[in-house]
């Protein structure tokens, strides 16, 4: 029997005494990609922003001839997973009054949790798996691995992602549903990030789990998508009988925007309770209730910030950010200016930056305010 439950921190600031741990699932560390693409839909109608890209792409077409091709582009986010880990840890343990349990998932990638691991050998090593699925693409996050086992299926899970075979998508999902110990979530499920629209990705997901979906132990709800769209994965989860799960999938500063609640003492209990019992309680953290394009628009201000404490390689946005030329050679921005570059990436990073001032904030939580989120 599957039972999910969800709770929000606002509405009950006690609920943490209910459990021993709290879990958080689906956050990025610096050996993440992270695209560009997004920008221009995420500033759209900003003030500032959006006029200063508009402004770049002009420049840049007068200059090259060519459209400004922000999917060439990509940037790491700042936290090395020592720094994340901490981060959702504090979280955790300060806000909800609980020991905490933390899985980052980088895109295809599983340093983080293998280099945590040399010095707290409890560290889950997580990957979110990008798995092309026809025109989409999903992202599953694969939670606790075997170590040993990790190193091997890395570069099977990279092979099918570069050659997609629905064949051999079944056999590496059979493979990972064979560990016990490993928990499986669809991250993110509606999210169109293929941008083939929403209807048809929505039909591919059915797709996908009728076809596969006994190996997928849980749905994500995701602390960085909008209420609206989360409901629809409420209602998926109803109708397909899987667990629902948190998953932040914080890439800045702020920390995941939900949990999981428990009583397990390890991850291993943990993926036991959601796998086995079916059993799942969520937590919506404060800053899930703060518009989402504000809280995007953060997260893009923490990518291109400058951080004095960071070690050399790593302080200037401009190390954090990367372009791929027409000959496929990948640099770092720092590579081609120094500082903050041509005036108007300047114009751009300051209206970023403006989010620092309390009553820019404030302006914009009040303009760009969702009654659904106003509502939780």
């Amino acid at each position: 029997m599957r039972r999910s439950q969800i709770h929000f921190f606002w509405r009950d600031r006690s609920v943490g005494k209910r459990f021993r741990t709290g879990v958080s699932l689906h956050s990025h560390t610096l050996h993440s990609e992270e695209s560009l693409a997004f920008i221009p839909r995420y500033t759209a109608g900003i003030p500032l922003v959006s006029d200063a890209i508009r402004h770049q792409a002009r420049r840049y077409r007068a200059v090259t001839g060519r459209s400004l091709d922000f999917s060439r582009g990509f940037w790491r986010p700042p936290l090395a997973p020592r720094e994340a880990y901490d981060l959702e840890k504090r979280q955790v343990r300060e806000k909800v009054g609980v020991e905490a349990l933390v899985s980052l998932t980088d895109h295809d990638d599983i340093q983080a949790g293998s280099v945590l691991r040399v010095v707290e050998p409890h560290v889950p090593v997580s990957v979110e798996w990008t798995v092309p699925f026809g025109p989409t693409f999903f992202h599953i996050g694969v939670h606790n691995l075997p170590p040993q086992r990790a190193v091997a299926l890395m570069p099977e899970l990279a092979a099918f992602t570069a050659a997609p075979s629905k064949a051999r998508l079944g056999e590496l999902l059979a493979a990972l549903d064979e560990l016990p110990e490993v928990l499986m979530a669809m991250n993110h499920p509606l999210w169109d990030e293929a941008r083939i629209g929403t209807e048809e990705h929505a039909q591919l997901v059915g797709r996908f789990l009728e076809r596969f979906g006994e190996r997928v132990h849980a749905l994500e709800l995701n602390g960085m998508r909008s209420w609206r769209e989360n409901r629809r994965v409420i209602w998926l989860a109803k109708h397909s009988g899987h667990t629902l799960v948190s998953g932040g999938d914080r890439h800045g500063l702020e920390p995941n925007a939900n949990l999981n609640l428990t009583n397990a003492r390890s991850f291993p209990e943990f993926v036991a309770e959601v796998r086995g019992d079916g059993i799942s309680e969520i937590l919506f953290m404060p800053q899930y209730r703060e518009p989402l394009r504000v809280r995007m628009i953060e997260t893009m201000r923490d990518a291109v910030r400058n951080y004095a404490d960071l070690p050399v390689g790593r302080r200037r946005w401009s190390d954090r950010v990367f372009y791929k030329l027409n000959d496929g050679t990948v640099k770092p921005l720092s590579a081609y200016w120094h500082g903050d570059g041509p005036w108007p990436v300047k114009w751009f990073l300051g209206g970023l930056r403006a989010m620092t001032s309390q009553q820019v904030r404030t302006a914009l939580c009040f303009a760009l305010a969702d009654p659904q989120e106003a509502r939780l």
